[in-house]
């Protein structure tokens, strides 16, 4: 991507224009309102089935650690996805305050949840029978909608399967601005460098639209947005509470991430946890996971960040910062990026 689109400044309340630059879809998107297919009141949430070639090892609390087989391990390893990978579950931390909470069930087995809060907003999600995220909006008491995140691809009966990397087949990244500026790394909070880098557009062409799913799960077309990797926050061994000293070194990334969405109240932020090497997959996974809903419910309960914006993710040890087996702290981190140019049309942030 042009080194003058990657530094040129960007007004106020412009960040969607200027993502449009990078966003190039080969076919325009039309996003249907939430709420627009008719769905059966049912008393509780499906359960969700478990995709082709994949197999529960463990739970844990309301989390799923999950494993390919067979065919799935062999795609995993062509396209560079991980083995073992953890079913987050934004549900509960979106329900702390609601009134009420229903479901419906829509057809093709898709499954829609209705969160009430007191002042009047709804945060409708649909999800598909695996339990992925298809579609997530912010309903206003004015019935206006927000749209978070919109899969326009969730019918496509051609859809590679759900093992496959959906950015195996790109390129490698190849950046035109200094690497401290894609992956901000510092040791004080700056709220002015903060922002610029979340409302900088992707670092190369996005050239669809993508579910959440592929972008939790991708490591390649998560590496087409900035990043800025948390190192103000640090966690202890083995741990996922944010110490009370160290929610104040959240106020400058908070302030940056408000500014955002106080202009564009549909933007969307992915919190990924890792951990260090130190453990099994399996436990720094679920200790990952847990970890980057600490910050994020920390950003919603200290901050009024919504908590609707926030997804997260845990990685376990996958992303080791420092190469290292042994216990380092620098690797038990939290990074956020803005994905809102990958999941869905920047120009469109409210349904038709």
């Amino acid at each position: 991507m042009a080194a003058d689109i990657q530094t040129a400044p960007v007004p106020e309340g412009q960040v969607g224009a200027n993502d449009a630059r990078v966003q190039q879809l080969a076919q325009p998107v039309q996003i249907q309102p939430v709420t627009a297919v008719q769905g059966q009141r049912v008393e509780a949430a499906p359960v969700a089935v478990l995709p082709p070639n994949v197999q529960v090892v463990e739970k844990v609390g309301n989390r799923k650690i999950l494993s390919l087989v067979g065919a799935g391990v062999a795609g995993a390893a062509a396209g560079g996805l991980a083995a073992y990978f953890i079913r987050s579950n934004d549900n509960d931390r979106l329900a702390r305050g609601s009134s009420d909470v229903s479901y419906e069930q829509l057809p093709r087995g898709l499954t829609r949840q209705t969160i009430d809060r007191p002042n009047g907003v709804q945060i409708v999600t649909i999800e598909n029978e695996y339990g992925d995220v298809i579609q997530r909006s912010r309903i206003l008491p004015d019935g206006r909608e927000d749209v978070l995140f919109y899969d326009p691809y969730a019918e496509d009966t051609q859809r590679p399967d759900y093992y496959v990397d959906a950015g195996a087949d790109l390129p490698p990244i190849e950046l035109t601005i200094p690497r401290d500026r894609y992956i901000v790394d510092i040791a004080e909070p700056d709220e002015d460098l903060y922002y610029d880098t979340i409302v900088a557009p992707p670092v190369e062409t996005v050239e669809r639209i993508y579910s959440l799913d592929e972008v939790r799960r991708s490591p390649r077309i998560r590496d087409k947005v900035r990043r800025i990797d948390l190192n103000t926050i640090n966690f202890g061994f083995g741990s996922s509470d944010i110490d009370q000293a160290e929610v104040d070194n959240l106020q400058a990334l908070a302030d940056a991430v408000k500014r955002v969405i106080d202009k564009n109240p549909s933007e969307v932020f992915l919190l990924e946890g890792h951990t260090d090497a130190v453990g099994s997959n399996v436990a720094n996974l679920a200790l990952s996971d847990r970890r980057a809903e600490s910050v994020a419910s920390a950003l919603t309960e200290y901050f009024e960040i919504p908590s609707e914006n926030l997804v997260t993710q845990g990685y376990g040890e996958e992303d080791l910062k420092v190469a290292t087996q042994s216990q380092n702290r620098e690797n038990r981190r939290v990074t956020l990026r803005r994905i809102t140019p990958l999941v869905k049309p920047v120009q469109t942030s409210q349904a038709n």
